[in-house]
Parts: structure tokens; sequence; C-alpha cells
């Protein structure tokens, strides 16, 4: 008789038939003459089962077993309206009787045994969304003829600032754990055109806010000859497509994290493209302050990077994603182009979640200049000796060319809608956990 999952077993034509399953003792209520034992399979899925009490009398909540019994249908019974009366039960391993995950603990145990936490229906339906996005990104790359590369995590110099490197020791050199891809994939457009890569990126960002981790997973893009239009409509399109799709996809997943998908359903190109110096003029029209190191508040100003807070603000009200665009040079990182004919303006953009979530993406055109990205690297107290082979890309056959960075985990806390960006990935890392 074949093992079947719980979404197998659920199925008319199964009723009144024997069935087995296996899983895990998710729930487990035990009354005089029956036990009613809701088993958990390796999907997620559950399905009742019952049994007399006897036969179950030792049994703990996550006890590994095999269930063999006849499938019924009853309207009352949970998780679809159908249960197993069962014949026979199989315990591969009887649980400890202290699990320490019971139906209320708090954050903090919860990410302490992030291991068995993983188990909870809440973390599994994250966890199919976030592969479902996954998948989902890279059959849009496939489809619209990008090529996936995979780029070293152990780098010789800095993509986003030197404060946010992660030092190691590299046999008898000293390297980093990589903050982006994007300068490996900028190399590789030369030979093969759009490219796209998904590694884990490093920051050493010492913040607690709930949309920041220290290790995070990155979707990148680069591609030659193309216009900072391009590399807006692409991202805008690529998140559209994984919205929707997931959306079909993950359905039952959604409605259990009671996540109200109407706004999610109105995310189609083209997304609004709102000057930064226009942004600032919402902000300053609202009263927004900025609050400087030593905790005194100003109005903000041309010339003030966003923020988490400015960037609430700006969305909060918003159904679609928003481009800020035309951010000034001194706020971005070495490698985003001067705009040609607006100096001191960078030819580069972030892209805004609705709601509040924040930047999800961040791109642009990169400088092809050899001259104007060398200063560029001295102006930001970087050793252009580490950067000889990213400077030879414009010594030799130099394209105009740009590309984007994506957060997984950022866009996953928006499909979701959950408060802390911890909950969406399996083993979060931040400044102050390191494990399970």
């Amino acid at each position: 008789m074949p093992i079947l999952r719980t979404s197998q077993a659920k199925s008319q034509d199964n009723v009144g038939k024997e069935v087995t399953i296996r899983g895990w003792v998710y729930r487990l209520r035990k009354q005089k003459e029956n036990a009613f034992v809701l088993i958990r399979d390796d999907r997620g899925g559950v399905i009742q089962c019952i049994f007399p009490s006897e036969k179950v009398a030792n049994l703990t909540i996550e006890s590994s077993v095999e269930v063999t019994g006849i499938l019924s249908q009853d309207v009352r019974a949970p998780e679809g309206g159908y249960e197993i009366r069962g014949k026979d039960i199989k315990v591969f391993n009887l649980a400890g009787t202290d699990y320490p995950i019971g139906e209320y603990q708090s954050d903090e145990l919860l990410l302490d045994k992030r291991h068995l936490a993983l188990r909870t229906r809440r973390m599994i339906a994250i966890a199919k969304i976030r592969a479902t996005v996954l998948d989902l990104g890279r059959r849009w790359f496939v489809e619209n003829d990008w090529m996936e590369v995979t780029a070293p995590t152990i780098v010789k110099g800095a993509v986003e600032g030197g404060s946010t490197l992660f030092k190691l020791k590299y046999f008898d050199e000293e390297a980093y754990l990589s903050q982006s891809a994007q300068l490996y994939l900028e190399a590789m457009i030369f030979s093969l055109g759009p490219v796209w890569s998904l590694t884990p990126s490093f920051r050493a960002e010492k913040s607690r806010t709930v949309r920041h981790l220290a290790e995070f997973s990155h979707l990148e893009a680069e591609a030659p000859w193309v216009t900072l239009e391009d590399i807006l409509k692409a991202q805008e399109q690529l998140v559209s497509y994984v919205i929707q799709n997931t959306i079909k996809q993950r359905s039952e997943e959604l409605a259990y994290l009671k996540r109200d998908v109407t706004d999610l359903k109105k995310v189609e190109p083209p997304f609004e493209r709102l000057p930064y110096e226009k942004a600032i003029e919402i902000l300053k029209s609202k009263g927004f302050m900025v609050t400087e190191q030593d905790g005194t508040k100003r109005e903000i100003v041309i010339g003030d990077d966003l923020n988490i807070d400015s960037e609430r603000e700006l969305t909060k009200n918003a159904s679609k994603p928003i481009f800020v665009v035309g951010y000034p040079i001194a706020v971005k990182p070495f490698y985003v182009k001067e705009d040609p004919n607006n100096k001191g303006i960078g030819m580069a953009a972030d892209m805004l979640a609705p709601s509040g979530f924040g930047e999800i993406t961040s791109g642009g055109l990169r400088e092809d200049d050899i001259v104007s990205i060398t200063e560029r690297i001295k102006r930001e107290g970087l050793d252009p000796r580490a950067y000889d082979w990213y400077l030879d890309l414009r010594k030799y056959g130099s394209v105009p060319h740009g590309g984007f960075g994506l957060g997984i985990e950022r866009l996953v806390r928006w499909i979701t809608n959950v408060e802390d960006i911890k909950d969406t990935v399996l083993f979060p890392r931040t400044m102050s956990r390191v494990t399970p």
C-alpha cells in the first residue's frame, strides 16, 4: 500500500478505503474511549485520526508515526472534513514529554528553538510561500532569456561600503564575505549578456530593525546596453510576475496567514516614478523630521538619504510599489553612474513596497568610465588596487550597462504581511543571533 500525504489521502475516491500516512503528532486530545490525533505530514498537511484511547495511551506531541485506517468523511472533522478511523499505528520515535513549543511562546524562545519552531504551521506556510517566490523569480528570468550565473561569496573588496564588511582570514590573506554579487555579474555581461544570480549576501550592519538581516538571499541581475528605464521595467515586470503567480499558487497558505490579497492583486506595471526631490517635498509638507546621531531632530532637506521611517511615510497609503529615482550621487555607492545632463544626480532608483514595507530593490546604471569610477573609489576611501580586475572592465570594451538587486526576505515579508523579517527565513542571522 502506498504511503500518502494528507493532501493525497483527502479525496472522495478514498472514502471507505484503507489509507496509510506518515507524519508527526500535531495535536492530541484523549477522551475516555477515543483519542483524537491530528497528524502533520512532511509538507505541513494535517488530518485527524481516531483511535481507541488505550491504543495511543503513551503517545506524545511530535512523536513520529505511521497510521493505517479507513478514510471517512464528516463535516465536523477539522482540516477539510476528512478523518481516518485508525486500525494500526506504528511509532518511529516517541517524543519526550517536555516539547518546548506550545500554543503561546515568547518570540525569543521561538528563535532559540528555531529548529523546532519551523514545525509550526505558520512557519510552514511562510516557508512554502518563500519557496514559490524563489521558483517564480527563476522562471521569470528563464522566460525572458536571462542567464543564471554563480558569483563567489569570499571577496577582496567592498560593494556597499567598508563599514558593513564581515572580515575573515583567508589562508594568509585578509578577505571578506560578499555584500553583493554585482561586480562579478558586471564582468559576466561581456560574454553572457543579461545575467542573474541568487546568492547569500552579508552586511555587518548594527541594526535591530524589523527589516534587517546580517545574512540574506540576494537576487541580482545585470545587463549590457540598457537604459535606466529598461532596468525599471525589468524590476516591475519581475515583481508583478512573482506576486500574481504566488497569489494563485499559494492561496491556501496566504489564507492561513490571514493575508488579505486585495492590494497584492493590484500590483501590475507600471509603477510610479517619483523623483527624489519630489519625495523630499512630500516629506517636508508632512512635517517629517530627521533624527541626528546625537538625538536632535531637524527638518528633512535635499541631500538626505531616505530611511525606514521616511520610506514608510511615502508609501503608507500606496497600493503599488513606487520607484524613487534620481538620488544625489553622494548618498549612493561608487559604482552608480552620474547623470551627464544633471551633475550631482545618480542614475539610480529604489523600489519601495506599499504600506510602509520600504525598499525591496535597488538598481540603476553603472559608471562605465574608468577615470570617473577610479575617482569615486578613492573618494569612498577604498583601495583601487583591490578593484584592479573590476577597473579592467572599463578599460577593455566598456559599454553602458546596469542592473538591480532584490532582497528575497523583504519581498516575502511584504507578500506575507509579517511584522518581522526574521520570520521570512528559516534560520535568521542578526547582530545578536548566530544560532541555531
